[in-house]
């Protein structure tokens, strides 16, 4: 099993362990090569039990062995002193007083909740496009009081936004600003988490609403795509893209889909004369995230696969390739309204939820962010 560069093997926690997402961070952390699965944390129903008896397993993979037997701990920094790392899988409900008693408590935190995404001194990441947002994490630990040595809480992005600013990034490296972005997406049912939605709401239909989710998108891109602005008072802010401003419009629906979120998006470029649906290709071909170059083990080798054929991607045949981990695009042409436009579909469960955060700790890992002791 290879290593991190210290040569250790670092031990983490996983918050929400039974739930939807806790349960992809046991699957992909039980064959991580860097991250041992040390204690999982959930509510004081699974709390002493084993966790084959705490949860109710939806994964299509057995529950890994490394975790069958582990007692299931109620979710308080007391138990999980000895985590390098700390996952959560929390719903939002519950998520906002855990995740800062468990900062206070001097451990790092990487968070799919939503609680801390708009917290100024919170970065909110999407690894394969911003990690240099990790950048305030010391502003963070100095605000606080009192001032923390390794605590701190980084954020991923809602599932939506991630699977469709990754190729934004890249256009932008490419071709400079984007100036306004269309999309509409058709986001799957686990997204909803379990149970998700009534089967007599879903089957045979599309709803044309998921509350919070447009104005989430509209907002977190800004933050995401954006950079950090030095004040005055040498204090560091998220810019939101102010020096070049950009407009997003979201359109949410809900699909009869499983897991694969897809999305329709248009695009203009504050450039003139606009890159052309060819040059759009190659650029997303091309783009090369820092994850990749600096050896996090869970990038995937394709940040963006781009198809040739015109009726993909599709979720049922795409959302698995590099086990979720990149995006995919299709259908790169000219849009008649705006610029450019494309479909993208990013797997919401992978790379939307616990495969963000994973890669989000690899990173801090790598650039020293975490201390591993």
């Amino acid at each position: 099993m290879s290593k991190n560069p210290d040569g250790k093997q670092i031990k983490v926690g996983i918050l929400g362990a039974t739930g939807t997402v806790g349960q992809r961070f046991i699957t992909l952390l039980a064959k991580h090569p860097w991250f041992t699965i040390h204690a999982l944390g959930a509510s004081s129903r699974s709390a002493g039990k084993s966790y084959v008896q705490a949860v109710n397993w939806k994964q299509t993979t057995p529950i890994p062995s490394i975790v069958r037997e582990m007692i299931v701990q109620e979710c308080r920094p007391q138990h999980f002193v000895e985590c390098a790392i700390i996952f959560s899988g929390l719903d939002a409900d519950a998520a906002g007083e855990i995740e800062s008693a468990f900062r206070s408590s001097d451990l790092a935190v990487f968070s799919n909740a939503k609680n801390y995404r708009r917290d100024p001194s919170v970065p909110l990441i999407v690894p394969l496009v911003n990690d240099s947002h990790l950048s305030i994490i010391p502003q963070q630990q100095s605000i606080h009081n009192p001032p923390l040595k390794k605590g701190f809480i980084v954020t991923n992005a809602n599932c939506s936004t991630t699977g469709y600013v990754i190729p934004l990034r890249a256009l932008e490296k490419a071709f400079g600003p984007i100036e306004s972005c269309l999309v509409t997406t058709m986001q799957a049912i686990s997204g909803a988490g379990y149970p998700g939605v009534s089967s007599l709401d879903i089957i045979d239909n599309i709803v044309p609403y998921i509350g919070g989710e447009e104005e989430k998108m509209e907002w977190e891109t800004l933050k995401i795509l954006g950079g950090i602005a030095d004040g005055d008072d040498g204090s560091k802010t998220f810019d939101m893209h102010a020096r070049h401003p950009l407009r997003v419009s979201a359109s949410c629906n809900r699909v009869p889909v499983v897991d694969g979120h897809t999305m329709c998006v248009s695009v203009r470029f504050q450039r003139r004369p606009p890159p052309s649906p060819q040059q759009v290709r190659e650029a997303l071909v091309a783009y090369t995230p820092e994850a990749q170059s600096i050896g996090c083990p869970s990038v995937p080798v394709h940040a963006i696969f781009v198809h040739e054929e015109p009726d993909r991607p599709q979720p049922r045949l795409d959302r698995y390739y590099q086990d979720g981990a990149g995006v995919s695009v299709g259908r790169v042409r000219q849009c008649p309204v705006l610029d450019i436009k494309f479909v993208v579909l990013a797997n919401n469960v992978s790379i939307g939820a616990a495969t963000s955060s994973i890669i989000n700790a690899e990173l801090a890992v790598l650039k020293g962010v975490v201390r591993v002791e």
